[in-house]
């Protein structure tokens, strides 16, 4: 959904720009106003007089309704979508979508499971498990990863020590080689006070197998309940219910539950024991924090902002003296005031997004996920402030506040002027954003550095070359927001300076295939997903843009007012598109928000009595659309009545068609129904029914859309083969649901307990500490047989606690560099967080 985002916006400004370069522009240019250069294309070059405004005023009130227009149906595409997402088979089969996490839970739940499950069995299906989180306590905690770093030490050692066999061997002939000396290290005591060298092979292994032991001998003292729980369920609708249900009367009680867990590295697992007053008061200091950064970004993007009406700013008195002993530098001063500010303020708000990500951990927020959605808003209010209107006020500002202080009079005067001369700082953040940023986007640089420089220096064994070729995440919290704000910069400039817009267009529709590429070929985000619970956010902020669009259309057709009866209408009518949005913004909360984020029960029983279908859904018509799908199987039916383009093609797409044909259509309706009519997409198909035969157009048409269900494969089974698994899991299955739920639905709530400890879905979902085995793995390379022999030398000193990998690695007999095979699995963790076979 955020590639289409970006096309949308793309789509936008192409047409505001079509539309301004055959009407705003010539009124612009043709002004009588007296600018010169850029500003002589504004509406600051426009008489406030002049009957021509009018022009500007309707351009505003086409825009406004063509964005709306576009913003509501791709809502309402979207929210199809999404429920067809929430009930594909894929999806439900994904034990994530039927999973909750339910935070504060009170101690005497946590203590008796029983009564949790009588709690949770009450909704549709019964529960499936219940897990209640657990944490290592800080000693196991230290000794798991004290492990985890001698195992990535002795890999570092032993692949250098084969390297050094290799190039010993090729020296030397087979029949005199002999093993070099093998490598020491200088033991540490208290971790600080230097000791003597020992043999860093036998430390290292000694190390590890003494905390293998230490994990391995770990009891019930070593592991604490925190008050958090993750319950499955049978059903996807149970999950969505409980979310949304008042679960404890008591305050705070249970109040934080979260749906669709679908990985634990999604969960911040040391926030789950902040409690429920602290997570409060955590959140009003993290909320002052903010306040505070954006006082003193404030301060900085003002004193940016100022530098590039440096002339404006020196006729001050206090800052007279920049230009004093500067009259041959005027190119310099140029230079510094139109370039410098806007690249130290795009470096500046690189930094932000870190910032607020950690505020907001902080605050207590259970998932990663939750961080990244709540970042979206943070960071586009924060740039819309400090970028965008401290950009535009701090510039104009001055300039008025320097014209106008011995004659108040012309205040109105220069408003109506200089505003539209601030474009030019929005003009130049654009413009840098669209070429420098696209740019820094196709390349990449650093997960350049880090898949061709960092393992020429630092990824020295198999594990860290591995990591080095994993591809990237992309940054959805700070990314989304900032294409926001490009938008909103767009938007609000679009009649003010239409330039503006036209590179807004350029800057969406470079990065719409730029992005088209990457989420292809170079990001993967398999570590945790919203479902497309990003794209009601940028909808949000969509509409922000026209509403602060609107508010500078109302204040400079008041600043243009004369008290004529047309110049009057003009603000009238400006206030009335302004009333339009809000009816249009409360519109969208009461019909798409509601089932944006949940499940619907009638939507969950439609699936109860149909099975759903794989197929993409239809984006148009009633909520029984699917069942009329399924039953149009049929070819196409032919008609030789008499009647018009448009109605033979309603006809034709109302008739019944193959289910590869319906797909087909179905996509093109979602790709562009929000943009054009359907009436009009009817007649093309109508026309070129070839379009719907087309494997490659089909293909090209493709929205982008992903379901990460493969974090969970074949988890119904129980796995009774592994190992223990150190968590405490209850498994509650319905007494009733097979013979007597038909006849008597309230049996549900009855629930039969089973305790299992050893179950695959609990592994999946537990804490990694909670899950360490006291056995690690090690992918080294082979260099001959004496190397060998210390290989089973490692495995017998480990006693059972080390095993080593030498498939899928070797050394490079001409370069004397380890290779790796990218396709074997080696089975081991590669993200450096637990060495242990998982």
């Amino acid at each position: 959904m955020f590639v289409r985002t970006i096309r949308t916006m793309f789509i936008m400004f192409l047409v505001i720009s079509v539309l301004s370069a055959g009407t705003i522009l010539p009124v612009n240019i043709q002004g009588q106003g007296g600018q010169v250069g850029l500003n002589s294309l504004s509406i600051g070059n426009v008489d406030p007089k002049s009957a021509w405004l009018w022009v500007h005023v309707g351009f505003f009130t086409v825009s406004v309704i063509w964005a709306l227009h576009v913003i509501v149906g791709e809502l309402r595409i979207y929210a199809r979508i999404r429920l067809w997402w929430l009930t594909h088979p894929d999806n439900v089969r994904n034990p994530g979508a039927s999973t909750i996490l339910v935070s504060h839970v009170p101690k005497t739940l946590v203590a008796n499971k029983q009564r949790l499950g009588e709690i949770f069995g009450c909704f549709p299906g019964g529960v499936r498990q219940i897990l209640i989180s657990r944490a290592a306590s800080s000693e196991l905690a230290s000794t798991i990863k004290r492990r985890d770093s001698a195992v990535k030490q002795l890999e570092k050692v032993l692949t250098a020590y084969a390297v050094r066999c290799t190039r010993e061997y090729r020296r030397e002939s087979a029949a005199e080689y002999v093993e070099p000396p093998r490598p020491t290290i200088r033991r540490r005591y208290l971790g600080v006070v230097p000791g003597s060298k020992v043999d860093a092979i036998e430390y290292y292994t000694s190390e590890i197998t003494q905390c293998n032991k230490f994990i391995a001998e770990a009891n019930e003292k070593h592991y604490r309940n925190e008050p958090a729980a993750l319950v499955t369920f049978h059903e996807p609708v149970a999950a969505h219910m409980a979310a949304q249900t008042v679960l404890d009367y008591k305050p705070f009680s249970m109040s934080q539950v979260s749906v669709g867990v679908n990985s634990p590295d999604d969960i911040i697992w040391s926030n789950l024991k902040v409690s429920a007053w602290s997570k409060r008061l955590r959140g009003y200091v993290s909320f002052g924090i903010t306040m505070g950064i954006t006082a003193v970004w404030t301060l900085v993007t003002a004193l940016l902002s100022a530098l590039v009406q440096v002339k404006n700013l020196a006729q001050l008195k206090p800052f007279a003296w920049l230009l004093e002993n500067n009259k041959g530098s005027a190119w310099a001063v140029g230079m510094f005031s139109g370039f410098v500010p806007s690249m130290v303020l795009a470096l500046l708000m690189t930094a932000l997004p870190h910032i607020l990500r950690l505020l907001l951990r902080l605050e207590g927020t259970a998932r990663k996920s939750v961080v990244e959605l709540r970042l979206l808003h943070r960071l586009y209010f924060f740039q819309v402030w400090n970028v965008y209107l401290v950009t535009i006020f701090s510039s104009s500002v001055l300039v008025i506040a320097a014209n106008s202080i011995n004659q108040p009079e012309k205040i109105i005067e220069l408003v109506q002027t200089q505003v539209p001369q601030s474009a030019t700082n929005i003009l130049t953040y654009v413009v840098l954003l669209a070429f420098i940023g696209a740019a820094k986007e196709i390349l990449q640089g650093t997960r350049l550095a880090v898949r061709y420089v960092a393992p020429m220096i630092a990824a020295k064994t198999a594990r860290a070359m591995r990591r080095a070729e994993q591809p990237g995440e992309f940054d959805w919290g700070s990314q989304i927001p900032t294409h926001s704000l490009v938008f909103l910069m767009g938007l609000s400039y679009s009649f003010i300076a239409p330039v503006v817009a036209w590179f807004a267009m350029v800057y969406f529709g470079l990065f719409y295939v730029i992005y088209r590429y990457q989420f292809l070929y170079v990001y993967n985000d398999k570590t945790w997903a919203t479902g497309g619970l990003s794209f009601p956010r940028a909808a949000k902020q969509m509409l922000v843009a026209l509403y602060v669009s609107e508010v500078y259309m109302v204040l400079m057709m008041v600043a243009k007012l004369t008290g004529s009866a047309g110049a009057i209408m003009r603000v009238v009518v400006a206030a009335i598109v302004l009333a339009l949005t809000v009816a249009v913004h409360m519109y969208i909360n009461d019909v798409y928000m509601p089932i944006i984020n949940h499940l619907p029960l009638k939507k969950a029983l439609d699936v109860k009595r149909v099975p759903p279908s794989a197929n993409f859904p239809s984006v148009l018509g009633s909520e029984d659309d699917r069942e009329e799908e399924e039953s149009n199987n049929n070819d196409d039916i032919e008609t030789g009545e008499l009647l018009s383009v448009c109605e033979k093609a309603d006809l034709e797409a109302a008739a019944p068609v193959s289910s590869k044909r319906l797909v087909k259509r179905n996509r093109i309706y979602a790709m562009y129904s929000s943009l054009v009519p359907v009436c009009a997409i009817n007649v093309f198909l109508w026309l070129f029914p070839c379009v719907l035969q087309d494997k490659a157009i089909y293909d090209s048409m493709s929205s982008h859309h992903q379901c990460h269900a493969s974090s969970y494969n074949n988890l119904d089974k129980e796995d009774n083969g592994t190992e223990n698994t150190l968590a405490s899991v209850s498994s509650l299955r319905s007494v009733s649901q097979t013979s007597t739920a038909a006849s008597h639905p309230a049996s549900n709530q009855q629930n039969q307990f089973k305790a299992v400890d050893n179950n695959e879905l609990a592994a999946k979902l537990s804490n990694p500490m909670t899950c360490a085995k006291p056995v690690s793995r090690l992918w080294v390379p082979l260099a001959g047989k004496l190397f060998e022999r210390l290989v089973e030398e490692v495995e017998s000193q480990g006693q059972g606690a080390i095993h080593l990998v030498t498939q899928g690695v070797w050394i490079d007999g001409n370069s004397l560099k380890i290779q790796i095979d990218l396709d074997f699995d080696v089975g081991i963790e590669t993200d450096g967080s637990c060495s242990s076979i998982s």
